[in-house]
């Protein structure tokens, strides 16, 4: 008699926790979304929802809220990744917050549109209605994440208070909000990069060729390497250098720093991560090192 093997691979049962919170959620709320920058986190989100649902067509919209100041890159693979699909794309536009005068750009050597993104995506929300919003945040990224539940209520303000959220007790969701208040959902919340990048293999999905090693300008700020980019202001104590580099996270050119790396393939690139003891976001992300609560202040007033 033939014996058959059940024993679930830790990507089987991380993905079988993503597929139920993705239906729970299809299934409990009127008007989902959800956020697509075009990272690997948010293609591996797009990857799930597509076996949550199959045959059926994806249930929602998905949405990226674009700062104008995008690696090319990223921004055609969006595109690309949207047709080939068919989804409904809406791009939520920080730059027309500027131009409405909901937020002020910032200026000077360190100016970056990132943290002007909490307003327009809480105008994108309320516009569209959504009451939940997929993100693609893990715990393992920065501590503030770390302390996110699955489904992380937001009030009507579109705030985040780490201290009046919902018990999640054996994976029972509490899915019940007010008008104008609504959800963040983290189906790989209890994912690794490492996890990501395993996944990424297994399912043989494409990502931005910016992942890969490859030659680009640069220059040095504050242990990071930035693109050279007319989005930029570079100082003259800080002069340009081609190097072989690569990103582990993908965000606003401004703030977002390439490593050195030789790694081109998805498989150097596990073997680079394995040996690192370094998140991704701590190595590569300006935006986080303004104080020691950079991010945690930035969700708590409404942020990814």
């Amino acid at each position: 008699m033939a014996q058959h093997d059940y024993t679930l691979t830790q990507l089987d049962v991380l993905e079988a926790e993503a597929i139920h919170i993705m239906r729970e959620v299809a299934a409990e709320f009127e008007r989902p979304c959800l956020l697509f920058s075009g990272g690997k986190d948010s293609i591996v989100m797009l990857r799930i929802a597509e076996k949550a649902f199959w045959p059926a067509p994806i249930p929602f919209p998905v949405m990226h809220v674009d700062t104008g100041h995008n690696f090319p890159e990223v921004i055609e693979f969006r595109d690309k990744k949207v047709a080939e699909l068919n989804l409904r794309l809406i791009v939520a536009s920080v730059q027309a917050s500027i131009d409405a005068g909901r937020v002020v750009e910032e200026t000077g050597r360190r100016a970056s549109r990132n943290r002007l993104q909490t307003v327009t995506l809480l105008d994108a929300i309320e516009e569209h209605r959504f009451d939940a919003v997929f993100g693609g945040g893990r715990r393992d990224e920065e501590k503030a994440r770390a302390k996110e539940r699955v489904f992380s209520f937001r009030d009507e303000f579109g705030q985040w208070d780490p201290k009046n959220q919902r018990p999640e007790l054996w994976n029972l969701y509490n899915t019940r909000i007010r008008p104008g208040e609504h959800i963040r959902v983290f189906p790989l919340s209890n994912w690794t990069e490492l996890d990501v990048w395993h996944y990424i293999r297994r399912e043989g999905v494409d990502v931005p060729s910016i992942y890969f090693a490859h030659r680009r300008m640069v220059f040095e700020r504050d242990g990071m390497l930035l693109a050279d980019s007319e989005y930029v202001q570079r100082g003259e104590d800080e002069p340009l250098f081609e190097a072989t580099v690569r990103y582990r996270t993908v965000g606003d050119m401004t703030c977002t720093g390439a490593i050195l790396s030789t790694a081109s393939t998805v498989d150097e690139i596990i073997d680079e991560i394995a040996a690192t003891r370094i998140t991704e976001r701590g190595a590569t992300r300006a935006d986080d090192r303004f104080s020691e609560a950079a991010m945690e202040d930035r969700k708590r007033e409404g942020y990814f």
